[in-house]
């Protein structure tokens, strides 16, 4: 059950459609609302006992795509998001040695479920970065183990970084770019697994698409070669194992670089000969955007050649 959820939650990321907007909560409360509303408190309240923690975290996962105000009632509750922390906290000493079991995945993941409604929220996103709450989850992105347990915390850790980053935000660009998410979702797109690929692509792609992300990425040959050695890497990797949804992220990520003059000249250099050719015509008959993405970045590099090397990506130092 809890799997099926985190599924269902990750394709509500990357759909980029909520199922009930913020502003459309119901002016009246039925009975049948409010007899929901005293259980989520009762819930709520329940979280800062040891002994009631475990129920109350799957109940109120179950509960935050259904109940908009969820997440502020977390915040200004007493106690709530330091019982999420210590959840958390508490399966640190899991991680290495990896030992950690289907039960405290699944436990963990419940109050990372709740912590991404809260990072969604526009009532309490902003506290949430300023408490730098995100930064307790990069230790569940450095794991490497590819059993299941470790690959359903690695998930729902990208899918509350995923949440943050689907608003479009320049502050959670400025946060994030503070820290070190970007050699992290670079790491998951070298060698997870496609569903952690993909959503680790699509954190990438939306920092790209904001101008002050681009720019970071594109301001020193280290960072822009890194970048583009991973992407060229799971091109390679898809032209053997074809993923339409994970190459579409792939090929946005592209199409935004080829917006930055010096990755633009870069990318007429580097640019994997497989996006060139029809490798990838099967896969995206029927996928009309990524095919226009794929064309637009085409042109972009044809287009206006630099003749002044100078005006390409910085060149890595020069040993002395």
């Amino acid at each position: 059950e809890s799997l099926l959820l985190l599924y269902r939650n990750i394709s509500l990321i990357m759909n980029e459609k909520p199922l009930l907007k913020e502003n459309e909560v119901p002016a009246v409360l039925t009975p049948s609302m409010t007899s929901d509303r005293d259980r989520i408190f009762q819930w709520i309240t329940e979280l800062s006992s040891c002994e009631t923690r475990e129920n109350a975290l799957l109940e109120l996962s179950k509960k935050r795509e259904v109940y908009p105000e969820l997440a502020p009632m977390l915040w200004h509750s007493f106690g709530s998001i330091a019982a999420l922390l210590q959840e958390i906290i508490n399966i640190y000493p899991a991680i290495n040695p990896a030992s950690l079991t289907a039960q405290q995945s699944n436990r963990v993941c419940n109050a990372l479920a709740l912590l991404q409604c809260v990072a969604s929220h526009r009532e309490t996103r902003s506290a949430f970065l300023q408490a730098h709450i995100p930064l307790f989850l990069y230790p569940f992105l450095h794991t490497v183990s590819k059993t299941r347990p470790f690959e359903y915390l690695r998930l729902t850790s990208l899918g509350v970084i995923g949440a943050l980053v689907k608003t479009d935000e320049q502050e959670v660009i400025n946060f994030l770019l503070t820290t070190e998410i970007i050699p992290l979702c670079l790491r998951i797109m070298e060698t997870g697994s496609e569903l952690s690929k993909t959503v680790a692509t699509f954190i990438l792609q939306k920092i790209l698409l904001d101008d002050t992300g681009l720019n970071y990425i594109c301001q020193t040959y280290e960072r822009f070669s890194h970048v583009a050695m991973i992407l060229g890497k799971m091109v390679l990797s898809l032209a053997k194992d074809q993923s339409a949804r994970l190459l579409k992220h792939v090929v946005r990520c592209y199409l935004r670089l080829s917006d930055n003059t010096r990755a633009r000249e870069a990318l007429r250099q580097c640019l994997p000969d497989q996006l060139k050719d029809n490798t990838f015509a099967n896969c995206l008959k029927d996928d009309k955007s990524t095919k226009h993405w794929l064309t637009q970045l085409m042109k972009n590099l044809e287009t206006n050649p630099v003749s002044d090397p100078r005006v390409g990506i910085p060149n890595p130092p020069v040993a002395q």
